[in-house]
């Protein structure tokens, strides 16, 4: 831990495990949770919408700031709901609002289903399907990969996604650049920011039953609460047909493609992120 990650806020999971946060922005808090599992550095300020809300960003345990436990099947996505909750309790919200990215919002649906009346809405961005039992196929991501045929950097990336879908060994950092919306300088920054460090914790993450489809979609099903997964248009891991499918395993989701966007929405255009998640909020209040 550096000096940096032992400034940080922090509070006791019910395990005893020691967990950090970012807070940034100032308002009401709104819960973050980052994918990976890796620290929330990569967030940011989620393209400004720090001007709308206080962001608070927790690092999952074993990463940033957060103390690696001495239980390693508690890196269990279903094992971390409990970590939302005890940041929700240590915050004093009677409901919050949650946000999720990426492998985060595998933990953010099986919070909701777990401890709905905790929830006043649910924002799920660049959404992951695997707390739900929806398969993401090759075919969906050669769909979104064939918008970028004009790409210089296409040939190599489209061969190595073809290896990987087809279950052949292919390097993952080959098809990097689809998951944004310009692959320039910035780009590749931001993707070196968001790297996961602790690879026991991506591993053990959706160990053994971490996941239980059948009823997680069955408590969603009666989940109350505003609901809106945002994807971008270029998103190869989350499509915007597979993220449809995920909306509708709520009574009343609302889908957001952002275009010309990848699988980090607010870095490729933040102002259209902040604008469209900053309404959704303010409209679930």
């Amino acid at each position: 831990m550096d000096w940096q990650t032992a400034a940080m806020p922090t509070f006791t999971a019910p395990d005893g495990n020691r967990l950090a946060y970012r807070v940034t922005g100032e308002g009401e808090p709104l819960l973050c949770l980052p994918g990976g599992p890796t620290d929330a550095r990569y967030l940011g300020d989620l393209g400004g919408l720090s001007a709308h809300r206080r962001l608070v960003l927790l690092d999952p345990r074993g990463t940033g700031g957060s103390a690696v436990p001495e239980d390693t099947s508690s890196y269990r996505s279903d094992r971390q709901v409990e970590d939302v909750e005890a940041l929700r309790a240590h915050l004093g919200l009677p409901r919050a609002d949650l946000l999720a990215h990426s492998g985060g919002t595998n933990t953010a649906m099986q919070y909701a289903a777990r401890h709905p009346h905790r929830l006043r809405s649910l924002a799920l961005i660049g959404p992951s399907t695997r707390a739900v039992g929806i398969t993401v196929t090759g075919e969906a991501r050669r769909a979104v990969a064939a918008l970028r045929a004009h790409e210089p950097w296409f040939p190599a990336a489209s061969a190595a996604l073809d290896a990987l879908t087809a279950g052949k060994p292919a390097g993952f950092e080959a098809v990097t650049p689809f998951f944004y919306g310009r692959w320039d300088a910035a780009a590749r920054a931001h993707h070196a920011l968001g790297r996961p460090q602790n690879t026991e914790a991506v591993a053990l993450f959706g160990a053994g039953d971490a996941f239980t489809p059948g009823a997680t979609r069955a408590a969603l099903a009666a989940f109350g609460s505003p609901v809106v997964l945002l994807t971008g248009e270029f998103d190869l891991n989350s499509p915007p047909a597979t993220t449809r499918e995920v909306a509708a395993l709520f009574p009343a989701a609302t889908v957001t493609v952002q275009p010309s966007a990848g699988h980090y929405p607010w870095h490729d255009a933040p102002s259209a992120f902040t604008a469209a998640t900053a309404a959704f909020l303010g409209a679930g209040r």
